[in-house]
């Protein structure tokens, strides 16, 4: 990566933002070298969109259209559009509650970043924390992997544990595990505007 040239971000999210907020931090602070371009959301009134505002940064709904899981084609041009306006380098996915398949992978193959709340390939889906407390485990976690056309199944790039206490409940679980996405989210995003990957998505120019 050369001198100067940061890693720009696209943020798509649903709800309230907390793994971006701790991305917007981490960048404040020097410990990540990027950027956040623009922030996506499918849901108007997504509490990431004003975290984002309050920040500066350009933030926008587009509708999502008729599916429930999922983008309708118009709605997926448009994101694809915004995205590619904004010339992200990585689009970061932070509690976007769709899938994302099809010309949206294409579009930015191999540029696609999610967190998970279970140590993949434990829990896919959806409510991972509840899966785990119900099925017994006394570890779990969260996974930052690359997205694939699967449901949570693209290759990993991190993971921290997470114990499972006596006496957890869903909420204690989830919350334990959200403060450790805020930790791995933003170290994980450090690693790679740091390394051998930004010069393979932005190749050195003059530019």
């Amino acid at each position: 990566m050369q001198s100067g040239k940061k890693m720009r971000l696209g943020v798509l999210g649903s709800g309230k933002g907390s793994n971006f907020v701790a991305i917007a931090q981490a960048i404040q602070s020097g410990s990540l070298p990027a950027e956040v371009a623009l922030v996506l959301s499918d849901m108007p009134e997504a509490g990431i969109l004003q975290q984002a505002r309050d920040r500066g940064i350009s933030a926008q709904f587009i509708p999502p259209g008729a599916f429930r899981t999922k983008l309708d084609p118009t709605a997926e041009s448009a994101f694809i559009q915004a995205l590619q306006d904004a010339q992200v380098d990585l689009v970061v996915l932070a509690g976007f509650m769709r899938i994302l398949k099809g010309d949206f992978l294409r579009a930015f193959e191999g540029r696609v970043m999610n967190i998970h709340p279970s140590l993949l390939p434990s829990f896919p889906g959806l409510e991972a924390w509840k899966q785990a407390l119900s099925y017994g485990v006394k570890v779990t976690g969260c996974t930052v992997h690359w997205v694939d056309q699967g449901v949570d199944t693209g290759p990993i790039l991190a993971q921290q544990a997470v114990p499972v206490l006596e006496g957890d409940t869903v909420t204690s679980l989830h919350q334990r595990i959200q403060e450790a996405e805020r930790t791995l989210y933003p170290e994980t995003l450090a690693r790679l505007a740091q390394g051998p990957w930004m010069t393979k998505v932005r190749p050195t120019s003059n530019a």
